[in-house]
């Protein structure tokens, strides 16, 4: 696996691989990788010659400076996991300097009101931190194929919605949820908790397998109040929000639609870690 430590060396490495005609799968990272990650990469091989990842922890999706730094950094792990995952061709770990080269700042997006749902709502700015460095990253790797987990699903939504209006020329692949067996969703921050803290938050998964009992039978209105109840009687955890959202608009509604898709998204504070989840909804 090769590590590639400068955007002038990525470039030459692409320019090589563009020559022999190889098709690239890309999935971005800020680390801290689990087997969620590998899940990526696993799809990316079926699909292409060449797969490609990075590890760049973004500054400008950070709202609070706190969070940025306590975000968990272990490269020398990292490019070891991809190594022994025989996954990944080559891995991209860019200064700073190659993705912001004048002001570490972000690029203003128009994501057509997707940005103003959820996590838009609390984090001002987040989403113009993504489309920035994911946008700067798919110019430099030129990827044919990039592969997004749906944890993040206002993210993957909108990464697509930016590249189709900027016209970019790759294909964005939303990969599901991977899982630990308890039914917590992987992801770099329950890292931090203590592994009773993970046991304890697999309510988080149990809840939105009830709701998706109750869609359709329940009003959503009543399964909001039960969603409440059930956290409400957690301790050690606060339940920041939830809802069901249009998969399309990601807007909330209170009402099902029979030709429309919809989702739950959750979002719970354990011990000071906020974890996000959410389900499609049969």
């Amino acid at each position: 696996m090769e590590v590639i430590k400068n955007r002038k060396v990525l470039q030459d490495f692409i320019e090589r691989q563009k020559e022999m005609g190889k098709r690239i799968g890309f999935a971005p990272t800020m680390g801290a990788l689990h087997k969620g990650h590998l899940s990526l990469y696993e799809e990316a091989r079926k699909e292409n010659d060449l797969v490609i990842s990075s590890i760049f922890v973004n500054p400008t999706q950070f709202n609070n400076p706190e969070d940025l730094e306590k975000y968990p950094r272990d490269i020398n792990r990292d490019i070891l996991i991809l190594e022994n995952s025989g996954l990944v061709d080559a891995v991209y770990i860019p200064e700073v300097s190659d993705i912001y080269p004048e002001k570490t700042e972000s690029r203003h997006y128009d994501f057509d009101g997707l940005e103003d749902e959820m996590e838009g709502k609390s984090r001002p700015g987040h989403f113009d931190g993504v489309g920035t460095v994911v946008e700067e990253l798919f110019r430099q790797v030129q990827p044919d194929n990039a592969y997004f987990g749906e944890k993040d699903f206002q993210q993957l939504a909108i990464i697509k919605k930016m590249v189709e209006k900027k016209k970019l020329p790759v294909n964005i692949k939303g990969v599901p949820i991977y899982r630990a067996e308890n039914g917590l969703a992987l992801s770099s921050r329950n890292q931090r908790l203590q592994d009773i803290r993970k046991e304890a938050s697999t309510v988080i998964y149990q809840t939105l397998k009830k709701v998706n009992d109750w869609f359709r039978t329940v009003t959503i209105p009543e399964i909001k109040e039960r969603v409440t109840d059930i956290f409400d009687q957690q301790q050690g955890m606060k339940l920041e929000y939830f809802l069901i959202a249009d998969e399309k608009t990601l807007k909330e509604t209170d009402f099902f639609y029979k030709d429309r898709s919809f989702r739950a998204f959750i979002v719970v504070i354990v011990d000071g870690v906020r974890l996000i989840d959410n389900m499609h909804l049969d």
